[in-house]
């Protein structure tokens, strides 16, 4: 089975989550769904994340429980692993929009579903739903998508992987998604704008790596855009 075929399985299955407000597919398929047809062309990982508003969070679990053929990990709870092995594994993820520091992360604990919430996760708001084989999937806005892959702290190939996939949201990125970018970069901390800055610069030196975006052909645009966030940040708080 094709890599998109088995994203779409797994959204079809997922379905009944995407009902409730402000429940996203999050993560490194986000650029998958946004690419013209949803094309999935970026095959980085092998789940499917799903960000979930705590104040849903009870509502998600009622949802989740009624979906067949899909049951959670002894290891990882957070982790629900689908009976079809030709679907994607699934990771649910806690949002919390009130987290005023993207460098907090904490655990809800719960015997049913337990969240990891990591403060880069409250830079994302609902952009829209994509159609992706009879799936209405919603998905983050762009610019607060790119700036939580960017803010990101992550070392080896998981943080390469993560440079990455920002590349390839900036690649679809629309001239007012990137002013969006830099309106919003204003607003974090001087630790989050100094991460961001240093994460694209070394995105800017990566080499192209099999499967994936290749930076050096956009190195240019990449640094185009480090530039105007450099601009930005006489403007963002102490």
């Amino acid at each position: 089975m094709e890599f998109r075929e088995r994203l779409v399985g797994t959204l079809r299955l997922l379905r009944p989550l995407f009902d409730i407000p402000g429940v996203l597919v999050v993560g490194s398929e986000v650029p998958n769904l946004l690419e013209p047809g949803a094309a999935a062309t970026l095959i980085v990982s092998q789940d499917v994340d799903i960000g979930v508003p705590l104040d849903v969070h009870g509502r998600l679990k009622d949802a989740l429980a009624g979906i067949q053929g899909l049951r959670p990990s002894r290891e990882e709870p957070s982790v629900w692993l689908p009976e079809d092995k030709e679907l994607l594994e699934v990771n649910f993820l806690g949002i919390d929009l009130s987290i005023q520091n993207v460098d907090e992360s904490r655990l809800v604990d719960d015997p049913e579903l337990p969240l990891m919430v990591f403060g880069p996760l409250s830079l994302l708001r609902p952009g829209g739903r994509v159609d992706v084989g009879g799936v209405s999937a919603p998905v983050p806005a762009l610019p607060g998508l790119l700036l939580e892959k960017l803010v990101t702290e992550r070392s080896g190939a998981k943080g390469d992987r993560d440079l990455l996939v920002a590349l390839g949201l900036l690649l679809l990125a629309r001239k007012e998604e990137l002013a969006e970018t830099c309106r919003l970069f204003r607003t974090l901390t001087a630790e989050a704008r100094h991460s961001i800055r240093s994460n694209l610069t070394v995105l800017s030196l990566m080499d192209a790596i099999p499967g994936m975006p290749d930076p050096q052909p956009h190195r240019r645009f990449i640094v185009d855009l480090l530039r105007a966030l450099e601009g930005e940040d006489q403007g963002g708080k102490p």
